[in-house]
């Protein structure tokens, strides 16, 4: 991904969660895909699809079960 994409999506991210604590990261040698972090803590990945000449992203986070028992 490009650092105008990474930027685009930081932005976004901010915007839609009312933040500007998002950090978008780019990867050691994948360039499909970007890391998402809320301040310190990684959230997930942003994966760059390319079907039928449209562009999208998806976006994975994984939740994992032991988290859900510190709230």
């Amino acid at each position: 991904m490009t650092d105008q994409e990474l930027e685009k999506i930081r932005n976004y991210l901010n915007k839609i969660f009312n933040t500007h604590d998002f950090i978008i990261k780019k990867r050691k040698s994948i360039e499909d895909s970007c890391e998402v972090y809320h301040k310190e803590e990684f959230l997930g990945l942003i994966y760059k699809e390319n079907e039928e000449g449209e562009e999208d992203y998806q976006f994975h986070m994984t939740i994992l079960k032991e988290d859900l028992t510190k709230l």
